[in-house]
This record gives structure tokens, C-alpha cells and sequence, in this order.
């Protein structure tokens, strides 16, 4: 496994990479995607970090665990590559962007465009075997990507977490509220969504607000 991320986080996380428990989970991961099909593909595991530089970092959403049909994950949560049909999270994601922003709904669901604009799309687990999700959870990615979050909540100010549903929003404890925001609703999962619980909660408009209140600029969802 190449840990390929922009050289703007390795100073940060370089020390997470010498730990025992990640030596062990490169172990793991590299003898799951030579005995079994697994995603992302190997290049793009690290790939919210190749694409957010954690200069440009203003906005963190935490998904659980990566797509586990063909050709869907490509390292960013939520996300999905070009051409790839939209998961139905991600049509709930749109929807509500289009009723919020009165954004049209978007023919790509690859969300490459908003990482490259400061948003970290971060899984908790960063891979997965084919068709079984949650398949390499507790192996050691939610040990590094709680880490991560810390890294952030430490050493920067005014960024914004969205965490949407049960599992994201237990991350609020790693967030020091009275330097971040935090916005927090249901999942976009229909589930979760058709219940009333993510529908109507203007998270997109929100985050501009916050982030032109200090003088940053609004991501183009």
C-alpha cells in the first residue's frame, strides 16, 4: 500500500505512519488486495488527502466506509467516478444541494471538484473487500482517520464538520466546538432521509454562510 497524499499533510501525519498499529494495518490491507477484489483501487486510498491539501482545508465530511460494488469507490467519501450510476446517499446529497442552492442536479458524482476546493471527504475506513461492507473496519483506519480529525481539530481554526448520522456524529467528541462549527443532521441514506431526518437541513447554504463570515471563500457544490 503507497500512502500517496499531498505533501502539505505529511508533516502532520508522518508520526501516524511510524506508529505499530499502521505498519500492521499496511500489512493487512496489502494481503487483502492480493488474496481478494478490494477498492478504491490501491492509488487512489489516500486520494480526499492527494486532493485537499491541508492548507486549503476549510470543510470535513465523514463518511463510514468506502462503495463496495465495481468501478463506484474512488477514495473520497460519498463519491463515485465519472459515468458510475449514482448511490442513493449521493442522489439524497444532490437533491438537497438542489433545493437548498437551487443548484441543478449534476450529471458527475465524482465530488473530486469540492475536494479540490478544501473539502475533506473522509471515510473512517478507507478500504473495503468487494460486496461486504464494513469488511475492514476495526483493523486500524478508524485509529488513523480519528487521528486525522485530531490533527485538524489542533492545528486549525473555523473549520466546519458535517456529520451526518449516528456513526459521524460520535466524531463530535474528537471537535472542539469553540474553535470549529459543527452541523449535524440524519444521513442522506433513504433510510434516514425519508424519515425526515436529512431533508431541509441547508447544510450547503450553512457552510458558505460560516465560511464568508470569516472571510473565506464559499464552495461551488
Amino acid at each position: 500500500m503507497t500512502v500517496n497524499i499531498n505533501d502539505s499533510w505529511k508533516s502532520y501525519l508522518n508520526a501516524e505512519f511510524d506508529k505499530p498499529y499502521f505498519h500492521n494495518l499496511v500489512e493487512f490491507v496489502k494481503s487483502e488486495y492480493l488474496k481478494h477484489t478490494c477498492y478504491p483501487p490501491g492509488k487512489q486510498i489516500f486520494n480526499a488527502f492527494e486532493h485537499c491539501s491541508f492548507h486549503d482545508l476549510k470543510v470535513v465530511i465523514i463518511g463510514q466506509d468506502p462503495y463496495h460494488g465495481p468501478n463506484q469507490a474512488n477514495g473520497l467519501c460519498f463519491s463515485v467516478n465519472d459515468g458510475i450510476k449514482h448511490p442513493p446517499s449521493l442522489i439524497n446529497i444532490f437533491k438537497e444541494i438542489e433545493q437548498d442552492l437551487n443548484i441543478p442536479y449534476p450529471a458527475s458524482g465524482n465530488l473530486e471538484r469540492w475536494a479540490d476546493q478544501g473539502v475533506l471527504l473522509l471515510n473512517a475506513t478507507l478500504t473495503v473487500r468487494a460486496h461486504q461492507a464494513g469488511s475492514h473496519q476495526n483493523e486500524g483506519w478508524e485509529t488513523f482517520t480519528d487521528a486525522v480529525i485530531k490533527t485538524i481539530n489542533n492545528n486549525k481554526e473555523n473549520v466546519i464538520f458535517l456529520l451526518w448520522g449516528g456513526f459521524a456524529k460520535k466524531k463530535s467528541k474528537l471537535i472542539d466546538s469553540k474553535k470549529h462549527y459543527i452541523l449535524q443532521s440524519g444521513h442522506p441514506s433513504p433510510l434516514s432521509a425519508n424519515r425526515g431526518y436529512w431533508f431541509g437541513n441547508k447544510h450547503f447554504s450553512k457552510t458558505n454562510s460560516l465560511l464568508e463570515q470569516v472571510g473565506l471563500k464559499a464552495v461551488g457544490w
